[in-house]
């Protein structure tokens, strides 16, 4: 695999937070990508979907904007599939008495 020696110098000075918030905002970005690509969509048809930029899209599907819980949302709806899945515990957890 190739690299890109400043890249490399970047993720070296990363906390574990920000190369695990990277991490997830490529694997999302991919998802998209995976999606669009088993509908025979393209980045304009998703923002035609969303009434958003094909621009707005693009930087999106970079793999380095943080996409909020509520874009993901509405990305999903218009792709009619999910992007991500939260694993439920197989316990229930009563939020009022959980340490948290």
């Amino acid at each position: 695999m190739k690299t890109n020696k400043l890249m490399d110098e970047i993720r070296q000075t990363m906390t574990p937070e920000m190369k695990k918030q990277m991490e997830l905002s490529v694997s999302i970005a991919n998802r998209i990508y995976e999606i669009l690509e088993e509908k025979g969509m393209s980045q304009k048809d998703l923002a035609y979907a969303l009434g958003k930029t094909e621009t707005e899209v693009s930087r999106w599907l970079s793999g380095t904007h943080n996409l909020t819980t509520a874009t993901i949302a509405k990305i999903s709806v218009a792709l009619g599939q999910d992007i991500i899945q939260v694993v439920r515990p197989r316990k229930k957890v009563n939020l009022a008495t959980a340490v948290l």
